[in-house]
């Protein structure tokens, strides 16, 4: 071989590894920044996210036959949306009648009443403010809760009105807050959307992770503007059926959550 096709090879070799060293930087690079956003964004709206624990008496009768009234407390997620305490979060968590009248619609003998005694929202500092449900959208799965009364501060919250509509598989930053086994501490984690649905409205599917921060919490775009909020999505389960894909959680965009909040803003 020509002392010129040597080098033509070696040329191509080198050029091979410097391609091979660029990819694997990228990658790393690539990934600290989605990091670097990630953390910005949870930094900045991370006490937005608030624990709300609520206290629910329920009833259920079957066949004529009165259950035994039982009262249980819960903990659930919410997302503040105004400085004065507005907060939305997942209906179903709260006031779970609703979706279980849906999943036995095809049941007549089938009922379901529950009453609301108690509910505090737990801001990310621990302190507890006494709230109430002021609207409730079961369409969308949505409850609107307010301090009882008026903050002499102002919350974190998460502006609505700065909007993303993400595309499939971009990606997101999800912002949940841990239970108190781990002192309410903010968690955050990436994810992507891995499926748009368009009827009968838009709603926005993602992955595991967001699913594992729970009902009620925020995404983001990585550019800090916000998705929307995840709630439940049902649908009233076909007579004799016993599928359970009748109901999943869903990214509820923000525009539609920030139209139905004008009417809790009295």
């Amino acid at each position: 071989m020509k002392r010129s096709a040597y080098r033509r090879v070696g040329l191509v070799v080198v050029l091979l590894n410097l391609a091979a060293c660029a990819l694997g930087l990228a990658g790393p690079a690539q990934a600290d920044e989605q990091a670097v956003a990630a953390r910005a964004i949870s930094e900045k709206v991370g006490d937005a996210v608030v624990t709300v624990r609520v206290a629910v008496k329920f009833r259920m009768s079957f066949e004529g036959e009165e259950g035994e009234e039982e009262e249980n407390t819960n903990e659930t997620r919410a997302t503040v949306i105004d400085p004065s305490g507005l907060a939305v979060c997942s209906l179903a968590e709260v006031d779970p009648s609703h979706l279980l009248k849906m999943m036995r619609e095809e049941d007549p003998n089938y009922k379901v009443e529950t009453q609301i005694t108690g509910m505090k929202l737990v801001l990310a500092q621990g302190k507890e403010i006494p709230a109430k449900v002021v609207l409730r959208d079961q369409d969308l799965d949505l409850a609107f809760i307010r301090p009882e009364q008026p903050q002499t501060e102002p919350l974190v919250a998460v502006d609505l009105a700065q909007a993303a509509e993400p595309q499939l598989m971009d990606e997101l930053v999800i912002v949940g807050r841990l239970g108190e086994a781990a002192n309410r501490t903010v968690s955050t984690a990436l994810d992507r959307i891995t499926a748009v649905v368009k009827k009968p409205r838009r709603l926005y599917i993602a992955g595991v992770n967001t699913w594992i921060a729970g009902m009620g919490c925020p995404a983001f775009a990585l550019d800090g503007k916000v998705i929307g909020i995840t709630v439940m999505r049902a649908i009233p389960r076909a007579s004799g059926s016993s599928d359970s894909s009748n109901s999943m959680p869903v990214l509820l965009p923000a525009a539609d959550i920030l139209k139905v909040s004008k009417q809790a803003s009295g």
